[in-house]
């Protein structure tokens, strides 16, 4: 069976209860989530933080898929994430990943695979927006 039960880049805000629901399952011990947000601030930026605006390679959707996919490996985990596009304002969520497995060790270890691996090979980019009017590209993943 495969265990990713949502796999989505959208442009509407994303809802955590949503993502546990699509992993809640009464043979899994285990859950836990990550959410990744917008933040006011960034050291390369000289003012603050106001937006972030993503943008996404149309295979970006089954990118995310895949990268879920290698994340589960033979645990048996299930997973649902979300990446967001478009404007973000601060204290949005841009990423929200929920992973339910049998035991907490597996939880825990798949959800930072998917987010690591997220930063590294999802095809999403931003443009972070600073206070001053100023606006600078960040790298794959954000």
């Amino acid at each position: 069976m495969n265990g990713v039960r949502l796999a989505a880049i959208s442009d509407s805000p994303l809802d955590v209860d949503a993502h546990l629901a699509a992993v809640s399952d009464a043979t899994m011990g285990a859950e836990t989530t990550f959410v990744g947000r917008v933040r006011d601030h960034d050291p390369d930026a000289a003012t603050a933080v106001v937006a972030l605006e993503y943008s996404a390679h149309p295979d970006a959707a089954a990118a995310l898929r895949r990268i879920a996919e290698g994340a589960i490996g033979d645990t048996g985990a299930l997973v649902a994430v979300s990446h967001r596009v478009g404007r973000l304002e601060v204290g949005d969520a841009a990423v929200v990943i929920a992973v339910s497995s049998s035991h907490r060790a597996q939880a825990f270890e798949v959800c930072r695979a998917i987010i690591e691996t997220i930063k590294t090979d999802l095809p999403v980019w931003k443009r972070q927006v600073e206070a001053d009017g100023t606006t600078a590209w960040k790298g794959l993943g954000g």
